[in-house]
């Protein structure tokens, strides 16, 4: 190997090392902070902005929310560092029995699991 090869060489090596620690530190996750009633209240206005809940639930961990607008369920639930919409009917989000404080979602794309203080559901806010 001559030599304008070897530094070739080097410079290539030196130039993926870097650019992988860059992707490295720049990859690294947030933590998404569990919602509060207003945070919950400024997702559900940027998800769902045609809708007007009349009532919301947080889960206990603050890792999803159930709101309810008439016969239709707003659901939010945490997913990676971000959170998913989806509306689902309020009969079946009311016919979820929780099992061990949890309560789950059976969608078509996810099983999402929430949180629930007590194993009653739906709970007061939401009925």
């Amino acid at each position: 190997m001559d030599k304008a090869l070897l530094i070739q060489l080097g410079g290539s090596v030196a130039a993926i090392v870097l650019l992988v620690a860059l992707a490295a530190w720049l990859g690294v996750a947030r933590a998404t902070p569990p919602l509060d009633a207003e945070a919950a209240r400024a997702l559900l206005a940027q998800e769902f902005p045609d809708h007007r809940p009349s009532a919301v639930w947080i889960a206990a961990d603050g890792a999803g929310v159930i709101a309810r607008e008439g016969a239709l369920a707003l659901v939010l639930y945490r997913r990676g560092d971000g959170y998913v919409a989806r509306d689902l009917p309020w009969v079946t989000v009311a016919a979820l029995k929780p099992t061990n404080g949890r309560l789950t979602l059976r969608l078509a794309d996810a099983r999402p699991v929430l949180a629930v203080n007590d194993d009653v559901w739906p709970p007061k806010e939401l009925a």
